[in-house]
């Protein structure tokens, strides 16, 4: 069922998660969880204080998501959040409840659809829901590229590098790349070859 969470997560990242896993599962193979939560799912120790999830984009309208999401208690953390979401394809939110803050962003490279068709089960926190496969989040963490997923990319490759498709890593990343510094593709680079030597 994939990767256990090795770090005991916050009441309040729980208590959102429980809220979400209705609206996921409502979009069974049309969503997933990204970001630290995901990379804890597939067993890297680390913190987080929020949460990401994507939905496949062609699958739903924006304001129909965030009424159903709104229905679950996960709120517009912005003024105009709508507004802000069609233009950036992310509705920023956050869980009336616990004040968790909720990134949905709305998938539509082809890389996020595959990722998403991928998912699979993980149990985060005592909740079952639909996890990006390690290797995806290989890919998400290379196109944010901040320090934290520097490090989430690195413990990704040594505890499921052997295990990952490298090359089909490096034709999204070198996809990718024309929006992205070619300096860091270098740094990919290095960091698959530093860890597993190939």
């Amino acid at each position: 069922m994939g990767g256990k969470a090795r770090v005991g997560l916050s009441q309040g990242i729980t208590r959102t998660l429980e809220d979400l896993k209705p609206v996921l599962d409502h979009h069974e193979g049309r969503s997933l969880v990204i970001g630290g939560i995901a990379v804890i799912a597939r067993g890297v120790p680390r913190v987080t204080r929020d949460i990401d999830i994507a939905f496949c984009g062609a699958d739903i309208s924006l304001q129909a998501l965030a009424a159903e999401l709104d229905d679950a208690g996960i709120v517009a953390r912005i003024e105009d959040a709508l507004a802000f979401a069609v233009e950036s394809q992310v509705l920023l939110l956050r869980h009336a409840e616990t004040g968790v803050d909720v990134d949905v962003s709305m998938a539509w490279m082809p890389f996020e659809l595959e990722a998403t068709a991928a998912a699979g089960p993980a149990k985060i926190g005592g909740v079952v829901l639909p996890v990006a496969q390690p290797e995806d989040l290989v890919i998400y963490k290379a196109i944010a590229w901040r320090p934290q997923d520097q490090q989430d990319v690195e413990r990704l490759l040594a505890l499921h590098g052997a295990h990952m498709d490298l090359g089909r890593i490096r034709r999204h990343v070198r996809e990718l790349g024309e929006a992205m510094e070619q300096d860091r593709l270098h740094e990919l680079e290095s960091v698959i070859r530093r860890v597993l030597g190939r």
